[in-house]
């Protein structure tokens, strides 16, 4: 185990440790073969083991539960194995950066907020993308460089402080700065942002600290923080989603128009509604594992 007299190094739990000593290993392995055979292993390891083990499908199928009572208890079981499948090749899929960036940057972009960020960059002015844990969320930021934007990022840590001292590189290195979320990180965002830059920020995670507001149907707690933010450097806000499509590798990138300027909470919910647009299409590439309302 670590050495804990340093204070600089992660502290958790030996769950945590055996947890991400297990989750380094499976990726190391999956990094070692060939590309597609990769993501093969990895969405089938987490949907067939990792998943079980951690609970992650039986929490899909539970919230699939609640916002779909209708459905068919094996309609939400098959939809929870390839929510947990397309959670592992996206695991995968972000630790093979530079590979999966330039598959991506082979892959078409569309969407009616293309014209306006270039209109932005041209002025400018911020941009803030916003998006879910839907497909693979950073496809788009890949994308988007590959067309000549930096875009840096603000970020959640895992609660899993091992995993996460090395799954947050792999944010690093695809486009401009990442920022933890915390009041330094923050500050750090909003600077960049003020200078005229870009950033991405996903708003889908649960924050108990912010009111609810409606999700799939059902009151969940959502931090403001895309639109505080925005408000306050006066920054284009974007939804952008990259949606796998059947072949499981390669993805339509859509930068959809942008979320007009009103008050914190009215914006929020355009947001929102972007997304359940996206999940309704593709209910199987939301992540349904996270847990996202109060119960």
């Amino acid at each position: 185990m670590r050495d804990t007299s340093d204070t600089s190094a992660p502290q958790g739990t030996w769950g945590q440790w055996l947890t991400n000593l297990f989750l380094r290993g499976l990726i190391g392995a999956a990094l070692v073969l060939p590309y597609n055979v990769r993501l093969r292993f990895l969405g089938w390891a987490v949907e067939q083991i990792v998943a079980p083990l951690a609970g992650y499908r039986q929490r899909a199928e539970d919230q699939l539960a609640l916002v779909y009572p209708e459905m068919p208890a094996d309609e939400r079981r098959a939809i929870a194995r390839r929510v947990c499948n397309n959670f592992g090749r996206t695991l995968i899929e972000n630790y093979s950066h530079p590979a999966f960036g330039e598959r991506v940057a082979q892959m078409p972009v569309s969407g009616p907020g293309l014209a306006a960020v270039a209109k932005a960059k041209a002025e400018g002015r911020p941009v803030i993308f916003v998006t879910g844990h839907f497909g693979n969320f950073e496809a788009p930021r890949h994308a988007l460089h590959a067309l000549g934007y930096t875009v840096g990022g603000l970020y959640r840590p895992m609660s899993n402080t091992y995993f996460n001292a090395h799954y947050a590189s792999t944010m690093e290195g695809i486009s401009g700065p990442v920022f933890p979320q915390g009041r330094r990180g923050t500050m750090g965002f909003v600077r960049m942002l003020r200078d005229g830059g870009m950033g991405v920020l996903l708003f889908d995670v649960r924050s108990t600290a912010f009111d609810d507001i409606d999700f799939l149907g059902h009151p969940a707690p959502t931090a403001t923080s895309a639109a505080d933010i925005a408000l306050r450097v006066n920054a284009l806000v974007v939804p952008i989603f990259g949606t796998r499509r059947a072949d499981g590798v390669t993805f339509d990138i859509v930068i959809e128009a942008p979320i007009a300027h009103s008050d914190p909470v009215t914006m929020m919910r355009d947001m929102t509604a972007r997304l359940e647009a996206r999940i309704a299409a593709h209910k199987d590439q939301w992540f349904w594992v996270h847990k996202r309302w109060r119960k």
